[in-house]
């Protein structure tokens, strides 16, 4: 059976980049978002995040007819399902997004469509959502019902994408793809290959589901190495960044390089999907998500030292004083501020100090609103000129460009080593 109709669930980082994908391959593709601003401005060609040349594959994919929103499902061949898997409480995964897009997707599902699941999630995901839309529609059979012969055919495939890469590494990266069935796996290969130029690895959907949750995993214990290494030598007052140069010329060792923390959608989400599951077995992935959680509360300790320091220097009080942070996103040269690490340090100064805190962030126009009454967004030159403590927070190209002479303050808290 042929896709010529395929449905994405969610236009966010993943969502709206993956449907591009499907339409720069000529094949029809309908995108569904509850953001009826997000649907709007796709619909005139445009997008309402910021991805590199995402805006030129969107606006030729409309400005031909192969892509457009809405804010309802619409019948169609295939459906992949990209939306929010926060936690909620005590680490716990919110898979209400989830649930709330596979009732939305049910009424319009026909026998021979294929359902997707590529929200990153617990393991057993894929098959509560198999289960959820099996509620809905008793008149169709699923594969935990019918197996190979269902007539909706179900699979999980995580994305892999690094936000800044995402046009690249969509269609470079091999895809890992966990199907229901043998049946649901080829139709979900058929599916991805139609613009996949990496390979698609078959395995069955816990494995896939896994999968994902242990990339990150691993990508985060790696972190936190780096993050606490940070830590013991401001202790000993040695530079961590030449340290670990200087060990990074063993052959065999790779320290990452130490930051505030660990943010985005994923590294700062997805171990405590493992840790949910697994409380007694998972000490170390555990662990290493409290020690990069931990690190902005450390930063913002570095910070009042660097105050005091500041204050017993001059003649001014605490209130006269400005701290300028440099960047809100939480990895460099983009502007995608989920559980950014830099975002919550900016957070904890301004709720600490009793004087302006400056934000310097040149991928937003607009503070984020949990923000907006607590700094003040200045251009980069701006916060140079007038703070009197500096928090270097993200290494975007805007900044590692700032000549040494532009820095002309002494109290510096600097925690990815661009200005060392």
């Amino acid at each position: 059976m042929n896709f010529n109709t395929i449905s994405v669930i969610g236009l966010g980082y993943i969502g709206l980049p993956t449907a591009a994908a499907f339409a720069s391959r000529q094949k029809q593709v309908i995108g569904i978002d509850v953001n009826a601003h997000a649907v709007d401005t796709i619909n005139r060609g445009e997008i309402h995040i910021v991805e590199p040349d995402l805006d030129r594959v969107v606006k030729t994919a409309v400005e031909e007819g192969f892509l457009r929103a809405a804010t309802r499902p619409e019948p169609a061949d295939a459906f992949l399902i990209a939306v929010p898997t926060p936690f909620e409480g005590d680490h716990q995964p919110d898979m209400s997004y989830v649930r709330a897009a596979a009732a939305s997707v049910a009424p319009v599902l026909k026998k021979g469509d294929l359902v997707i699941l590529e929200s990153t999630s617990p393991v057993g995901a894929t098959e509560q959502m198999a289960e959820w839309l099996a509620g809905e529609r008793p008149d169709l059979s699923f594969p935990q019902q019918a197996g190979d012969a269902s007539d909706i055919h179900i699979a999980y495939c995580p994305e892999r994408v690094l936000p800044g890469q995402v046009m690249i590494e969509l269609f470079k990266n091999d895809r890992v793809i966990g199907g229901m069935t043998a049946t649901s796996s080829q139709r979900a290969c058929d599916l991805y290959n139609l613009f996949l130029e990496g390979e698609c690895v078959v395995t069955n959907a816990r494995t896939a589901e896994m999968c994902k949750l242990t990339e990150n995993s691993f990508r985060d214990v790696n972190i936190a190495f780096a993050n606490e290494l940070s830590l013991i030598c401001a202790e000993q007052q040695i530079n961590v960044w030449e340290l670990i140069r200087l060990a990074n010329r063993h052959p065999r060792v790779n320290i990452l390089q130490p930051g505030p923390g660990v943010g985005g959608h994923c590294i700062a989400v997805d171990p405590w999907f493992i840790v949910a599951q697994n409380p007694q077995q998972s000490r170390l992935i555990r662990t290493a998500r409290e020690v990069n959680d931990a690190k902005p509360h450390w930063v913002l300790e570095q910070v009042k030292q660097r105050v005091a320091e500041c204050l017993m220097a001059s003649d001014k009080r605490a209130s006269d004083l400005k701290i300028a942070c440099f960047g809100l996103a939480f990895k460099p040269d983009i502007d995608d501020l989920r559980e950014s690490p830099a975002m919550q340090v900016t957070r904890l100064i301004a709720d600490w100090h009793q004087g302006s805190t400056l934000v310097v962030e040149p991928h937003i126009h607009q503070l984020p609103e949990k923000l907006r009454d607590k700094v003040t967004l200045l251009a980069l030159d701006d916060a140079l000129q007038q703070a009197d403590v500096l928090v270097m927070l993200v290494d975007h190209r805007q900044f590692k460009a700032i000549r040494p002479e532009a820095v002309q303050q002494s109290y510096i808290v600097d925690t990815k080593g661009v200005w060392r």
